[in-house]
C-alpha cells in the first residue's frame, strides 16, 4: 500500500494519546453514572427489553423462513458470501497494486464522501462490505414469505434501524476522517466528545438527549415566536392568540390555526423571515391560533372529543366574540389537520357550519399508507404504551422524539451521534432544530384515542370513529379543502395524504410541494427554494396524479392565498387583538408555550 495512505494514521505521540484516552474514558464513566443514577433511585423504570422484544419477535420471524429449510439456508449464506468474496478479491487486487478493471461508482451516500473510503482500500472494502450486507439484509425481509404486511414492514424497519446503527461511520476505528482527527489531536475530540455525552445524559435526566443545535441561541418571545399578538382566551387545554393586523383592510373571514400537540405552535413563527403566520398577517389575514397546553397528569383525562370542545369549538367561540364572523377560514397542520378533520365531520352531524374552508398541512385522515409510525402501533405496543400512560398520565415528549428520529436515522440521529461524542464538536445553531427539541407531552386519554382510532383501525375514514355519540363521516364534509402534502414526508406520506383526498365530501384541491413535513410547509417565497405540483382531483392513483401534474418554482403560499380569495376575497377594516369583547390575558405567545419538558 502506498505509504502516503498510511502515514496520516500514525500516532505521532503515543503519551499524549494515552492521557487522553484515559480522560475519555473517566467522562465515559461519567456518562454511565448519569445514566445509572435514577435508574437505581427508581425514578426511571426502564422498558428497555420491550423494543429488544420487539425487535428480536420479529426478526425471528424472517430467519424462520430462511432457516426452515436446508436449500433456503444455503441460499441465503451463498447470496453474502458470494458478495463479499468478490470486493475482498478486488481489495487484494488493489493491495497489490493492480488498477481495478472498471472505474468505482461514484459515492452518493453522505457518510461516506471522504476521499479515503474510496481512495484508501482498507476502508473502501468496509465501505463496500457493509452496503453489501445492508442490501443483503433487507433482500432478506423483501424475499421472505409468509410474512403478513405488518410484521414485514417492522422486519424491514429494524433492519434500517441496525444497519444505520452498525456503519462503519459510526466508529472512530472504522470511520477514516474520524481517525485522522483522532490521531491529529491526541485523542482530545473523545475527551470533549464524552463530555458532552455526559452532559447529554444529564440533560435526559437519565435518557440520552442528543443536542442537534446550540439552544443558548435561540428564545421563544425573544428571537422565536416574535409576531406581534396577545393572548386573548385560555381554556385549560389551549390559549387563543389572535395576531395584530398590518394591513388597513383585512379579509372579512378570520384564520383559525390549529396545530398538532405533538409539538408547538412556533414552527409556523420560527422568525420574522420564516413565519408563514406573519406572512399571513401581512396578506390581510386575521390570524387566530391555537396554542396547545404541554398536558400534565392533571389532563390524563382529556380526550379527543375535549380537544376539539375546549380546543377547536373554544377557538370558534372565541373568534366570533372578538370579530362578530360566524364564518372563519381554518388551517390544520399535521395531527392538528386530522383533529381538525374530525371536528369537521362532527360539525356537519351537529349542523354546524362555522368553518367554511379547511386547508390541511401535511394531515392524514386515512392510515393505509401511514409509513413507518405504523411500526410502533399493534395491539401488543399499544396495551404497553396505555400502561406506562395510566402509570404517570401522559407520555413523555421525548418518547415521541425519538421515534420520529428515528424515522430518518441516518439523517437525525447517527451524525449527530458522531459529530458531538466521536467528533467532540458542538452543534450549529439552527432554528428548526430548537424547535424540534422542545417536545411536548401527549395526555393519556388523547393519546390513546388518537393512536387507536387513527393508526391501529382506521375508524376516521371508515366512519366508526365515535364523537359525542355520534358515529361521523368525512363525507358529511361538505366544504372546500386544500389539501397540501409534501413529496419527502416520512411522517404523513404524499401518497397517504393523496388517498385521504377521496374520503371528504366536498371539493378537494390536492397540491404537493417538494421537501419534508416541516420544510416544505414553512417555505417563504422569497426564499426562491423548492416547488410545488397543482393538477386536476385527487382521483385514481397518485403516480398516475404525479405524471400528469404540473410543477411550478418556488412556494406554494400565494397559490394557496389565491385559492383562499377565490372562496371569498371581501375586505373590512382591521381588527385589533380582543375587538373591545376581550382583554388581553397576555403577549403573544403566551404561557403554554413556555412549558418545557
Amino acid at each position: 500500500m502506498d505509504p502516503a495512505l498510511i502515514e496520516p494514521y500514525i500516532v505521532k505521540d503515543p503519551q499524549a494519546m494515552a492521557m487522553n484516552a484515559a480522560r475519555a474514558l473517566e467522562n465515559l464513566g461519567k456518562a454511565a453514572s448519569e445514566w445509572l443514577r435514577p435508574r437505581e433511585s427508581g425514578e426511571i423504570v426502564d422498558p428497555v427489553a420491550e423494543p429488544a422484544t420487539q425487535l428480536i419477535k420479529t426478526m425471528s420471524k424472517v430467519a424462520e423462513y430462511w432457516m426452515s429449510d436446508p436449500k433456503r439456508t444455503v441460499e441465503a449464506q451463498s447470496m453474502l458470501l458470494n458478495e463479499l468474496f468478490g470486493i475482498w478479491m478486488k481489495s487484494l487486487q488493489r493491495l497489490s497494486g493492480e488498477a481495478p478493471a472498471e472505474s468505482p461508482a461514484p459515492v452518493t451516500d453522505k457518510r461516506f464522501s471522504d476521499e479515503d473510503w474510496q481512495k484508501n482500500p482498507f476502508f473502501d472494502f468496509l465501505r463496500q462490505a457493509y452496503l453489501a450486507i445492508s442490501a443483503w439484509a433487507d433482500k432478506l425481509v423483501t424475499d421472505a414469505e409468509g410474512l403478513d404486511e405488518h410484521t414485514r414492514h417492522k422486519a424491514a424497519f429494524y433492519v434500517r434501524q441496525l444497519t444505520a446503527a452498525l456503519s462503519p461511520a459510526n466508529f472512530v476505528t472504522t470511520n477514516p476522517q474520524l481517525y485522522r482527527e483522532t490521531v491529529a489531536s491526541n485523542g482530545a475530540n473523545l475527551v470533549k466528545g464524552m463530555q458532552m455525552l455526559a452532559e447529554d445524559i444529564a440533560a435526559g435526566h437519565g435518557d440520552l438527549r442528543i443536542r442537534q443545535t446550540d439552544a443558548s441561541k435561540f428564545e421563544v418571545g425573544r428571537n422565536m415566536a416574535v409576531t406581534p399578538g396577545k393572548v386573548i382566551a385560555q381554556s385549560e387545554i389551549c390559549e387563543v392568540i389572535q395576531y395584530e393586523a398590518s394591513t388597513e383592510t383585512v379579509l372579512k373571514r378570520p384564520l383559525l390555526i390549529c396545530p398538532p400537540w405533538i409539538n408547538k405552535f412556533y414552527i409556523l413563527d420560527l422568525n420574522p423571515q420564516k413565519s408563514f403566520i406573519k406572512w399571513c398577517v401581512d396578506q390581510g389575514h386575521t390570524v387566530f391560533v391555537i396554542s396547545w397546553v404541554n398536558p400534565d397528569e392533571r389532563h390524563a383525562m382529556k380526550g379527543w372529543e375535549d380537544y376539539i370542545r375546549d380546543g377547536v369549538d373554544f377557538a370558534l367561540d372565541t373568534i366570533e366574540k372578538v370579530t362578530g364572523e360566524r364564518e372563519v377560514n381554518a388551517i390544520g397542520y399535521c395531527v392538528g389537520g386530522t383533529l381538525l378533520s374530525a371536528a369537521l365531520a362532527l360539525h356537519a352531524k351537529e349542523g354546524n357550519t362555522r368553518i367554511a374552508s379547511a386547508t390541511l398541512f401535511t394531515t392524514q385522515v386515512d392510515f393505509t399508507h401511514a409509513g413507518d409510525l405504523k411500526v410502533f402501533v399493534d395491539e401488543e405496543q399499544l396495551d404497553d404504551l396505555e400502561e406506562r400512560m395510566r402509570a404517570a398520565g401522559y407520555l413523555d415528549g421525548s418518547k415521541m422524539a425519538q421515534a420520529f428520529n428515528m424515522l430518518r436515522a441516518s439523517e437525525l440521529i447517527w451524525p449527530y451521534f458522531v459529530n458531538n461524542y466521536l467528533k467532540g464538536q458542538d452543534p450549529m445553531p439552527f432554528d428548526l432544530l430548537y424547535w424540534n427539541s422542545d417536545s411536548t407531552r401527549m395526555a393519556a386519554a388523547n393519546h390513546s384515542f388518537y393512536l387507536r382510532n387513527c393508526y391501529l383501525n382506521n375508524n376516521l375514514t371508515k366512519g366508526k370513529m365515535t364523537l359525542a355519540g355520534k358515529n361521523i363521516s368525512l363525507k358529511d364534509v361538505k366544504i372546500p379543502i386544500y389539501n397540501l402534502a409534501t413529496r419527502e414526508d416520512h411522517i404523513a406520506p404524499a401518497k397517504s395524504v393523496f388517498v385521504g383526498s377521496g374520503f371528504f365530501g366536498g371539493p378537494v384541491t390536492y397540491v404537493l410541494s417538494g421537501s419534508g413535513h416541516i420544510a416544505g410547509v414553512v417555505n417563504p417565497p422569497d426564499k426562491k427554494k423548492y416547488q410545488y405540483w397543482t393538477g386536476g382531483a385527487p382521483v385514481g392513483d397518485y403516480e398516475d396524479w404525479l405524471v400528469k401534474a404540473k410543477e411550478t418554482a418556488g412556494s406554494w403560499w400565494p397559490h394557496w392565498q389565491t385559492w383562499i380569495e377565490a372562496l371569498d376575497a371581501e375586505r373590512v377594516p382591521a381588527r385589533k387583538p380582543g375587538g373591545g369583547a376581550l382583554n388581553a390575558i397576555a403577549d403573544a405567545p403566551g404561557s403554554y408555550v413556555m412549558e418545557r419538558v
